[in-house]
């Protein structure tokens, strides 16, 4: 989202990633090469010979052409539905006509319906919304969702202005898979780029709080070098069938241009599996319940933790802390022992900490998996089952999650 003052700025914004373009030219042009003609020297040459014609391979990738012309397809299909979002702040408002931050978003349906992210309506007193034609009209907030960093608004236009983007599957979408961004980076409406997922399951902060005072956190984000600047926030990250598979949402660069955020090739979307779960709720209650496990918790450990806290050399989850009457704590979940501050190294992992390698018998690697089948797969109420490492010997634990509880405004 885009913010005059930079006040609200989640993502920091990069240069668009080149990678594809390292592709083998002579197979994206579809090139094909005949062997010459040659003739035995015992047999007498022919003024009219046909070459044997050598069987063209298909190496099931599209030509540059036909590339080219299957993105020019996509935006011209899916940016009529791509919208411009401007938010108005109460300070706004009562300063003058202008407003303070710029984002993108998407027609979810033809009831009027714009998915886009919480954070790009997160502070709005009012919120205008421009069509790819330039038509201009104003917003209602229908439901946020802070947890998934999500929100859906609504207009009220006539049905032709209404280009639904139809939701595609992330849970099919694999790295390396070409993907499509368009939004209004800067404010420069209509806007395409391209590029790559680049790694999927991704955790990032929510914008939740927690009742301890630090945020949830945001499960099964896509990552990509697609181009995503300022403004793109809450616009769709596509697919090669024009379907949206995520939510642009963020991006990560530890530099800033003139006090601007610049794309760092590290850009992060919230995941159409996610939007598919919580929009509905969103439209119908206003709101979606996470379910609620309640620990704090890393992972990728250096070999040094690994063999001193006597863990197994193995991918998994270390429990730091177990939040009390959670629904962990209630379960008998263990986490590392905090000891005395004047006898524990602060540069050290304390000890003590159940690690955790699966749930419901899926491999738990990285704290994303364990975050991500929370968010998509259990509801509160549910018993899931963590399989854990304790002591040198394997456990089976069973947990009945909650929903999460709301931090004190």
């Amino acid at each position: 989202m885009r913010r005059i003052r930079w006040s609200l700025a989640i993502f920091v914004a990069a240069l668009a990633a080149l990678a594809l373009a390292c592709v083998n030219l002579q197979q994206l042009s579809g090139v094909t090469t005949q062997a010459p003609t040659t003739t035995s020297p015992d047999e007498p040459a022919t003024t009219e010979s046909s070459p044997t014609p050598v069987p063209t391979v298909d190496t099931g990738r599209p030509s540059l052409h036909e590339l080219e012309s299957l993105l020019r397809r996509i935006y011209q299909e899916a940016a009529p539905g791509v919208v411009s979002i401007r938010m108005y702040t109460a300070d706004d408002l009562n300063m003058g006509d202008m407003p303070s931050g710029q984002g993108s978003g998407f027609v979810y349906d033809k009831q009027g319906h714009i998915v886009t992210n919480y954070h790009v309506v997160k502070d709005a007193e009012a919120l205008e919304v421009t069509f790819l034609d330039g038509t201009k009209v104003w917003a209602n907030i229908v439901g946020t969702d802070p947890g998934g960093d999500l929100a859906v608004i609504k207009v009220n236009v006539s049905e032709d202005k209404l280009q639904p983007l139809p939701l595609g599957d992330s849970e099919a979408v694999q790295v390396g898979d070409i993907v499509v961004a368009i939004g209004n980076p800067f404010g420069l409406e209509g806007t395409m780029t391209w590029g790559i997922v680049s790694a999927l399951g991704r955790s990032l902060r929510s914008l939740q709080l927690s009742q301890q005072g630090g945020y949830f956190a945001m499960g099964d984000v896509i990552q990509t070098d697609a181009a995503i600047n300022p403004g793109n926030s809450g616009g769709p990250l596509l697919n090669l069938r024009g379907e949206v598979i995520g939510v642009n949402q963020s991006i990560r660069s530890s530099e800033l241009l003139g006090g601007s955020p610049i794309n760092a090739g590290i850009g992060f979307a919230v995941s159409s599996a996610l939007v598919r779960r919580v929009v509905p709720s969103l439209i119908e209650k206003g709101s979606f319940e996470y379910a609620y496990l309640g620990i704090s918790a890393i992972d990728d450990l250096p070999l040094k933790a690994i063999e001193r806290l006597g863990l197994p050399n193995r991918p998994g989850v270390y429990v730091l802390e177990v939040v009390p009457g959670s629904p962990a704590d209630k379960a008998g979940l263990r986490g590392a022992v905090q000891g005395t501050t004047t006898a524990q190294n602060p540069h050290e992992l304390p000890p003590g900490g159940d690690y955790i390698i699966g749930i419901d018998d899926q491999p738990v690697r990285h704290f994303g998996d364990l975050i991500r089948y929370l968010v998509l797969k259990t509801s509160p109420g549910d018993t899931v089952v963590l399989t854990v490492i304790r002591d040198g010997e394997t456990l089976e634990i069973p947990v009945t999650l909650a929903a999460r509880p709301q931090a004190s405004p």
